[in-house]
């Protein structure tokens, strides 16, 4: 899943794209692990300030981790 699927709020997406792609182009594992960290972060702030709803929270956690799981693949 891309974050370009999730219906996200105005000025949310671009900051959403910019995570997902640290995550992606990761070098190392210690990269990977910064980016899964700050983009974990993002939703759980704009969860918690109700920003966006639960539904739209557990997409980009899905989104995120599928990422950092083939970012991780990738780099072993």
């Amino acid at each position: 899943m891309s974050i370009a699927q999730i219906s996200l709020p105005k000025g949310v997406g671009p900051h959403a794209e910019k995570l997902f792609d640290a995550i992606t182009q990761a070098s190392n594992a210690h990269e990977l692990n910064r980016a899964g960290g700050k983009a974990e972060g993002f939703v759980l702030g704009l969860e918690s300030t109700k920003a966006i709803k639960s539904q739209v929270a557990e997409s980009l956690y899905v989104a995120f981790d599928d990422a950092a799981s083939l970012r991780a693949t990738e780099l072993a």
